[in-house]
């Protein structure tokens, strides 16, 4: 896959809705029926990030939900992108981005939304040809005020931005015309994954999923 067509794909993937949950999922029992209750609330692409033990399995479970396009975050090495793929993800979250890793996701087919907080780190990935990335982490490294500026000088390209983002902030980043979508954690709350209050991740995505886009 080249750098175009996993950009182009993750470009589909983000237009899918205006957030994309990033889940940090402890007990792979939980994995379905949160996807589930997500995607009834209008939010379809779901990241489920590699930092737990049952993160593989979660991302099995989720793969067969009608509706959901479920990925692997926190892609850091080949190995990583080819247990995502094998598990089922559809597309892989990076937070920096390597010549392997990107050499991994290309010869695996494995869309890749690659992270980059600098403008020299957006240009490099602009000239290898990907025109949609993640900023990561958002708040911390500028947040919606750093973006609108370097969407100035490269309007090319577009943006997923994740960390520190919730539903107070999300609107910031949205109105402006670089961001494909924004990543946060906040439409799944540890209470109510721990509870099984699906019913309230469904109200809290489908709360995320109207929220508008510039």
């Amino acid at each position: 896959m080249t750098p175009a067509e996993q950009s182009q794909k993750a470009a589909e993937i983000c237009a899918l809705a205006p957030v994309v949950p990033v889940l940090v999922i402890d007990d792979a029992a939980q994995a379905r029926p949160l996807a589930e209750a997500l995607v009834a609330g209008g939010l379809p692409a779901l990241e489920v990030t590699l930092r737990t033990p049952a993160a593989l399995d979660a991302i099995r479970a989720m793969a067969q939900v009608p509706g959901g396009v479920v990925g692997a975050g926190t892609l850091l090495t080949p190995a990583d992108v080819r247990a995502a793929k094998a598990a089922g993800a559809r597309f892989g979250v990076s937070p920096g981005a390597t010549d392997r890793l990107i050499a991994a996701c290309e010869d695996e087919g494995l869309p890749l939304l690659p992270g980059a907080v600098t403008a020299s780190e957006i240009m490099a990935l602009l000239e290898r040809g990907y025109t949609v990335q993640k900023f990561f982490p958002a708040e911390q490294s500028g947040g919606a005020a750093f973006l609108k500026s370097i969407g100035a000088p490269i309007p090319q390209v577009r943006f997923c931005p994740t960390g520190g983002i919730s539903l107070k902030n999300a609107r910031d980043y949205l109105a402006l015309k670089t961001i494909a979508c924004v990543g946060g954690s906040w439409v799944a709350p540890k209470e109510a994954l721990a509870a099984g209050n699906w019913a309230e991740v469904t109200r809290l995505a489908a709360e995320a999923a109207a929220l508008p886009r510039g």
